[in-house]
């Protein structure tokens, strides 16, 4: 049977029987164009389907990477349920929960003022002084299988210049769903950290922390499809990131707009949302914590 007798979807692409009762038809693992009624038949089809195939899983790949996100791949403090800034969080070794520095600074403050103990703000558990107890709480969290502790171990054991062990983490933690861990492992790759540089291994793992909206790995695929001439993709991903309040896409766009290829409409729509997206971020509580620490570091700095 020819190729262009795939577009039904109610018969099998290669022996063209009906889907019935007794024959239930499977969709190609990689594209939503044919079925199958047999694994012998996908793969007396596989030669006729190949090119096709081949086509319609990269228009489905770009339209899942090319989707603007909801948000960042961080998420909302869990306290105060305001979206986590790109930068300036707090991860808790007890629980691995990331924690904007407005609600750790409030916290801190009321536990002087009231002279009480030191606790999480989420899981209330007593908070360890030094890094020896965090090591031991972050290694409780890898034994519960938490992957933002595999990441954060992963990002220990880089300091350490231990790499292949934190790649061994960042993976476990990838395979979990961890978008941050897909960006460190990226990282690992184009800089052959523990690993053989790979660049097709690179770009799959910031494509993978891109669509789970990890504003840093889609700035950088979009210098990727600069260097490569591929202007339009790099805009169309700069644009998304910018949305998310990634600063260095504006800065990217705005040199694109010089060039004469981003247009003035577009660059002022990207520039609004990135506005909107960095102020969902702040909060009283958060400026004032930021005040606190630029006093302190003032002071550190005489």
């Amino acid at each position: 049977m020819s190729e262009d007798n795939t577009s039904n979807i109610s018969v099998c692409a290669a022996c063209g029987i009906a889907e019935v009762d007794e024959v239930k038809m499977k969709e190609c693992a990689d594209c939503d164009l044919v079925r199958y009624c047999s694994d012998e038949c996908q793969k007396n089809h596989a030669t006729l389907h190949k090119e096709a195939c081949k086509k319609r899983a990269a228009e489905l790949r770009d339209e899942l990477l090319f989707k603007q996100p909801d948000g960042t791949h961080r998420g909302d403090c869990p306290i105060c349920m305001i979206p986590l800034p790109l930068k300036k969080s707090i991860i808790m070794s007890c629980c691995s929960k990331l924690i904007c520095r407005g609600c750790h600074y409030a916290n801190q403050k009321r536990e002087y003022e009231g002279r009480i103990e030191h606790s999480c703000l989420f899981c209330r558990k007593p908070t360890v002084a030094t890094d020896e107890e965090c090591d031991k709480q972050r290694m409780k969290r890898i034994e519960a299988n938490d992957p933002a502790a595999m990441r954060q171990e992963g990002k220990e054991l880089c300091k350490k210049g231990e790499y292949g062990s934190a790649f061994e983490y960042f993976t476990r933690a990838a395979g979990l769903g961890d978008v941050g861990a897909q960006f460190q492992l990226a990282d690992l790759y184009r800089n052959g950290l523990g690993v053989e540089k790979d660049r097709g291994r690179e770009i799959h793992h910031l494509e993978e922390a891109a669509i789970g909206g990890h504003p840093y790995a889609r700035y950088n695929l979009g210098c990727h499809e600069w260097h490569n001439d591929n202007k339009e993709r790099a805009v169309k991903h700069w644009i998304i990131s910018a949305n998310l309040g990634d600063d260095a896409s504006i800065k990217a766009l705005m040199n694109e707009f010089r060039s004469g290829i981003v247009s003035k409409d577009d660059l002022a729509a990207a520039l609004r949302a990135h506005q909107v997206a960095v102020d969902a971020t702040k909060s009283p509580q958060r400026e004032a914590a930021d005040e606190y620490y630029r006093e302190l570091d003032s002071m550190h700095s005489c």
